[in-house]
């Protein structure tokens, strides 16, 4: 089963993107991350039935639809989804790539919340169209900064990682295919 992840944040050293990292060692099998920096802004214009989509928007949608789960791993920036991250979601309103895909959220977030906001904003986008949210894979981590090692950026807390690898199993039984 193949797993395709998107992170909500470009910082080369975020902290979303040590919990993405050391997520992806949990699913047994092909994983690949998404580079969803490289997208224009969502234009209408630019996807209408007779458009070409841009190549950034059209190798997303490709990933996408090539995978067999998704991964979304994101910050939450003044109480919301990040931009960056809504807008390759846009991208894929109209295309189809999502439907009935098994889609896990976590938002890590050095508040207590753990990126509350963002994570049920992301789930009620996500099933806007019309992914399988599997809210046993969903977490929200609070308090991320020191359970990320900075030398390694990955997360070294025992528990946040024992809890990864539990939301990673929720994920890919959803995303087996059925028993014959």
């Amino acid at each position: 089963m193949r797993l395709l992840a998107l992170s909500g944040s470009l910082r080369a050293r975020s902290s979303n993107g040590a919990v993405l990292r050391s997520a992806l060692t949990f699913w047994d099998g092909p994983a690949a991350t998404a580079d969803i920096g490289a997208l224009p802004h969502f234009n209408p214009d630019l996807d209408g039935e007779d458009a070409t989509p841009p190549a950034p928007v059209a190798a997303l949608r490709t990933a996408v639809a090539s995978a067999d789960a998704l991964l979304l791993v994101s910050p939450e920036y003044a109480h919301g989804v990040p931009g960056v991250l809504k807008n390759a979601i846009d991208w894929l309103v109209s295309s189809g790539e999502c439907v009935g895909k098994p889609v896990a959220v976590i938002t890590a977030s050095p508040f207590p919340t753990g990126g509350d906001h963002a994570n049920a904003q992301l789930r009620e986008v996500l099933r806007m169209v019309s992914g399988e949210v599997v809210a046993s894979a969903c977490r929200e981590i609070p308090a991320i900064g020191p359970k990320i090692d900075p030398a390694t950026e990955r997360v070294s807390d025992e528990a946040t990682l024992a809890d990864l690898g539990v939301a990673l199993s929720h994920l890919a039984a959803a995303a087996a295919p059925p028993a014959p």
